[in-house]
């Protein structure tokens, strides 16, 4: 059965995007996202920036979502640091997170954005996420 939080009947950018869920556990989650054409950069064979953003910022939302503290009613992105490695202009990409900080007020998650074909780490993420009452 299709994950919820990643079926297109959901709406919004994550299954536009096609990211869907390998699989997740306490603390980190991994995600997968077959490149497609509106994944490139307009007139470029490369993926654009933000498309991996997206993933990064996808796996760590929801495993966030998957530990907050007692009371906590949800969580938002406030800080996301990206580096890029490397390119691909086709193939699969892999978003695994990894929870660092598991605050009442924060979480902090590093991210990993991986070329499943090549093995290439593509680019790392560290993303904060404020914690909601």
């Amino acid at each position: 059965m299709t994950d919820p939080r990643f079926h297109p009947a959901a709406g919004g950018l994550v299954p536009h995007m096609g990211i869907t869920l390998v699989d997740e556990g306490k603390g980190w989650l991994e995600a997968k996202m077959p490149i497609q054409q509106h994944h490139l950069r307009s007139g470029a064979n490369a993926l654009h920036a933000a498309s991996m953003i997206a993933l990064a910022d996808s796996v760590c939302g929801f495993a966030a979502g998957q530990v907050l503290p007692d009371g906590a009613k949800g969580y938002t992105t406030i800080e996301l640091k990206s580096n890029f490695l490397g390119s691909a202009s086709d193939g699969t990409l892999i978003g695994r997170s990894e929870a660092d900080h598991l605050g009442r007020t924060t979480q902090v998650w590093t991210s990993t954005v991986t070329h499943l074909e090549t093995g290439r780490k593509l680019a790392l993420f560290r993303c904060t996420q404020m914690i909601l009452y």
